[in-house]
């Protein structure tokens, strides 16, 4: 793996499974957020060319859902990481991280904070991943489908799935071409 993009609904552990990864393998990670959002959350004008400029280096850890960028990002990866948690996992994944912003007024990219007004808002993160989550599953499902040429596509469903992926997740031998792989199911234990 050089090339990696972790895509997932809002709360889905992104950016944490992004940032371990990209510390194992000791490769820069890009955090599409912190591209996009330029001070008071406004959209930077510059984030295609920034993303299409960081992504052009040979190794990388991406994550991030934005459709400006997705086809860019999609044909220069070599593994497409979809984390894919029931809603009501994400949901709550989400809401933790909300209230920890909130409450410790975390800094995010460029300054910006969440604020308590925000929270009622359409786009807020938590009703958007609510709302985005089973557009997700049809959208990654079709595209897992039918995956590019030489690309590896693992579909991380449970918490325990993602740590024992993460836990194998070592760089490949060089020449050793990457496979197609989902993580299999867990089987409910009566």
């Amino acid at each position: 793996m050089r090339r990696v993009l972790i895509v997932g609904v809002s709360g889905s552990g992104k950016s944490t499974l992004a940032r371990r990864l990209a510390a194992t393998l000791s490769v820069p990670h890009i955090e599409l957020d912190e591209l996009r959002h330029g001070p008071g959350w406004v959209p930077r004008p510059t984030f295609v060319d920034d993303v299409d400029a960081a992504t052009a280096a040979p190794t990388w850890v991406v994550d991030g859902n934005y459709s400006a960028v997705q086809d860019l990002i999609w044909a220069r990866a070599d593994t497409v990481v979809w984390l894919d948690p029931p809603r009501w996992l994400a949901q709550w994944q989400l809401l933790r991280r909300t209230a920890g912003r909130l409450l410790l007024r975390r800094r995010l990219w460029n300054g910006n904070r969440e604020r308590w007004r925000d929270l009622p808002r359409a786009d807020h993160p938590i009703r958007w991943s609510w709302r985005r989550h089973p557009i997700y599953r049809q959208r990654y499902g079709e595209r897992f489908a039918a995956p590019g040429p030489g690309q590896t596509y693992v579909r991380l469903r449970r918490r325990h799935e993602i740590e024992v992926w993460a836990a194998g997740s070592t760089p490949l031998p060089a020449g050793r071409a990457p496979s197609r792989w989902t993580f299999p199911l867990e089987r409910r234990r009566r």
